[in-house]
């Protein structure tokens, strides 16, 4: 063989173990790196459960001494055991009453969602009477006959009483060209005069521009809004200036008995005059010019207690007069009636006079001769009596005859003085007697 053919033979041995070799490393290769992963993992997971099996050695070196702390302090624990008894108990019973609690709370909490939907249902009739009543009132009539209403709710709160302090609906004649008018209300005043009160207002624009607030969903429809509602303002401003013209045209005053040249706007709302002014500020003082004056109902009730007040001096007034009368009546019938008791008082005393005379006469002329009539009876009745019983007894008997007639002849003497002032009294004992037989 020559040397070529072993170079050759050498040289694909060399290639042979190159390829071979190569091929085997891109075999071992990834196997390699398969194996150095599982060692990694293998060797991670060796530190992982050394470090588990190190902590789980101290975790049980840590019970067995939490369990010999515990089992040395056993006693001591069941010694505080039955010394929290008692607060057991009272937890027991807070327990028990948090339980009533929460059962009053999920009763109330129902309680609480019946009156919510009640409320929900109350504002929902609401609402929809609300809806009725702002329709209502964009009628001209019912707008009328509302304000009507609370005109006669503010004047009977005032005290005052229908067809005796004012009158409802009252026709005359008023305005330049004579044409009947007809108030909604005259109210009576002190001194056969009159206030005359019309309650009808315009409420068409204040009721759009109130349906309009709140109903923004946006800024920029809030601004929108705004504008549109502050517009409906000032035209509810203009109408109310109208309707003052209006009412100044009628001249309601010269209709009335003894009116002060103005007429009373009634507004029944306190928030539409105030929106009106809000929008024009000068509506007020044009008012005071064309002789109207704009009245809510605070204001309003306001006037007619100074009406009621001014009735109340006025009966006051009357009083006072009829008793000056009375009392100058009563001074002259006193002086009428004094006379009389002078008359009287003169009758008196001349018939006292003729009483004493009469009692003087009689004590002093007529009783001392009835005594010696009475003296000489009994006398004569004495002889009688001794001539028929004895000397004796006749004795006794004149005795006793003599001691009634001194007796007798004792009280009262001729001369006795007559008194003026009052009637004299008998002083006669005989008399006396007589009077009470």
């Amino acid at each position: 063989m020559s040397t070529t053919a072993v170079l050759l033979v050498l040289l694909a041995f060399v290639l042979g173990s190159a390829v071979g070799a190569f091929l085997v490393a891109r075999y071992l290769t990834p196997r390699t790196a398969d194996l150095r992963t599982e060692l990694d993992d293998a060797t991670a997971r060796l530190g992982s459960t050394t470090t588990d099996l190190a902590a789980a050695v101290a975790q049980r070196d840590l019970l067995q001494q939490h369990n010999r702390e515990l089992t040395g302090k056993t006693s001591t624990d069941n010694d505080v055991l039955r010394a929290l008894a008692p607060v057991a108990e009272k937890l027991t019973q807070v327990q028990r009453q948090v339980g009533l609690l929460e059962r009053d709370r999920l009763e109330q909490y129902g309680q609480l969602a019946r009156q919510l939907e009640e409320a929900r249902e109350a504002d929902a009739r609401l609402l929809s009477t609300t809806s009725s009543l702002a329709g209502a009132l964009r009628s001209n009539s019912a707008r009328g006959q509302w304000g009507e209403i609370q005109l006669r709710r503010v004047v009977e709160a005032a005290g005052m009483l229908s067809r005796v302090d004012f009158l409802e609906q009252v026709s005359f004649s008023a305005g330049d060209d004579g044409e009947r008018a007809r108030p909604d209300m005259v109210v009576q005043l002190p001194g056969d005069k009159q206030l005359v009160i019309d309650a009808k207002v315009p409420l068409t624009a204040f009721l759009a521009a109130q349906e309009l607030a709140g109903a923004a969903d946006s800024d920029a429809d809030t601004a929108a809004l705004e504008s549109r509602r502050a517009e409906l303002l000032r035209q509810h401003g203009k109408a109310l200036r109208a309707h003052i013209d209006a009412l100044a045209r009628k001249k309601y005053w010269e209709g009335a008995a003894n009116s002060p040249e103005l007429v009373i706007c009634f507004i029944p709302v306190e928030s539409v005059l105030s929106e009106a002014l809000r929008a024009d500020p000068e509506l007020l003082d044009y008012a005071f010019g064309q002789n109207v004056a704009l009245a809510s109902p605070v204001s309003l009730l306001g006037i007619l207690k100074g009406a009621a007040f001014s009735w109340r001096q006025a009966v006051l007034t009357d009083n006072a007069r009829e008793l000056f009368d009375l009392s100058k009546q009563l001074y002259e019938r006193l002086g009428t009636m004094g006379g009389h008791v002078t008359r009287l008082g003169a009758s008196l005393k001349t018939s006292v006079e003729r009483y004493n005379s009469f009692v003087g006469a009689l004590e002093s002329r007529v009783l001392p001769t009835a005594r010696r009539i009475g003296a000489f009876d009994s006398a004569s009745l004495d002889v009688v009596d001794a001539a028929a019983g004895g000397a004796e007894e006749g004795a006794d008997v004149s005795m006793l005859g003599t001691a009634r007639a001194q007796r007798a002849g004792a009280p009262g003497s001729p001369g006795q003085a007559a008194i003026d002032a009052t009637p004299r009294s008998l002083t006669a004992h005989e008399l006396l007697d007589g009077t009470d037989g």
